[in-house]
C-alpha cells in the first residue's frame, strides 16, 4: 500500500533538497551543475565588481529571462510564470543559505570531492523531481520544461535532457565571452556529465517515488494555480 506523500511538502522539500544538491555539486568543484551553469558564471563575473552580489540573486536575473523566453516561445504570459519567479527567490534564499553554511566545511581529495558531487547530483534529480509532482509552478528551469512537454507531447525526462544540453553550451559560452577563451569557470567534466544522466535521473526517481508514494493535495489550493 502506497503511503500519502503530500505536495505542498514536496514543494517545499524539492527546494530545499535542490538548493542542497547545487551546493555540494559547487563544493566538489567538479562542474556545477547544467542548469545552474550559467547562473553560476554570472555570479562570479559580477562578483569581482560587486562583492555583495550572490549566487541566488544571479539565479533570480537569469531565471527572469528563461521566463520571458518561454513566454515567447509559448506564444502567451500566464499567471503561473510570474508565481514561478516566487518559487525562484525561495530556492535563490536557499541556496544562498547552504552556500553560507557549507562554506567553512573543508571538501579535498577525490574521494570527498567525488562523493560530494554524486551525492549533489543524485540530490538535484530528486529536487527536481519532487518540483515535478506538486501543482506549484517550480523555478522557471523546471517550468519551461513542463511547458515543452506539454507544447511537444515528447516525454519529460527527454525534454529535460535537451534543455540541460543547451544550458550547458550557454554556460560555456558565457564562460569563454566573460574570463576568455579556453577558460571553464566550474564547466568541467562533471557538468557535462551531469546534463547527458540528469535526465534519466529524474525518471528514475520519479519512478521510484510513485512507487512507493501516492501524491495527494493537504491543502484545496490547486485551482489557484491552474
Amino acid at each position: 500500500m502506497k503511503r500519502i506523500f503530500y505536495t505542498e511538502a514536496a514543494y517545499l522539500l524539492g527546494l530545499l533538497i535542490l538548493a542542497s544538491g547545487t551546493t555540494l555539486m559547487a563544493a566538489a568543484d567538479f562542474g556545477v551543475s547544467m542548469v545552474a551553469a550559467p547562473a553560476y558564471v554570472f555570479y562570479r563575473k559580477l562578483s569581482l565588481i560587486f562583492p555583495w552580489f550572490t549566487f541566488g540573486m544571479a539565479e533570480y536575473l537569469f531565471q527572469a529571462v528563461v521566463l520571458l523566453l518561454l513566454a515567447a516561445v509559448m506564444g502567451r504570459f500566464r499567471g503561473a510564470y510570474l508565481f514561478s519567479f516566487v518559487t525562484t527567490v525561495a530556492y535563490g534564499l536557499f541556496l544562498d543559505t547552504a552556500m553560507r553554511l557549507t562554506a567553512p566545511i573543508p571538501v579535498s581529495g577525490w574521494a570527498a570531492r567525488g562523493g560530494c558531487y554524486l551525492l549533489g547530483m543524485l540530490l538535484c534529480a530528486l529536487g527536481v523531481t519532487l518540483l515535478f509532482h506538486t501543482y506549484f509552478p517550480p523555478a522557471a528551469y523546471e517550468l519551461a520544461v513542463k511547458e515543452l512537454t506539454r507544447k511537444t507531447g515528447l516525454k519529460m525526462h527527454r525534454i529535460k535532457t535537451v534543455y540541460d544540453c543547451v544550458s550547458c553550451g550557454a554556460a560555456v559560452i558565457l564562460s569563454f565571452v566573460f574570463f576568455g577563451a579556453g577558460q571553464f569557470v566550474r564547466v568541467r567534466w562533471g557538468t557535462v556529465l551531469c546534463a547527458l544522466v540528469n535526465g534519466w535521473l529524474i525518471g528514475r526517481c520519479t519512478a521510484f517515488l510513485e512507487e512507493h508514494w501516492e501524491f495527494q493535495d493537504g491543502l484545496e489550493l490547486r485551482a489557484w494555480f491552474s
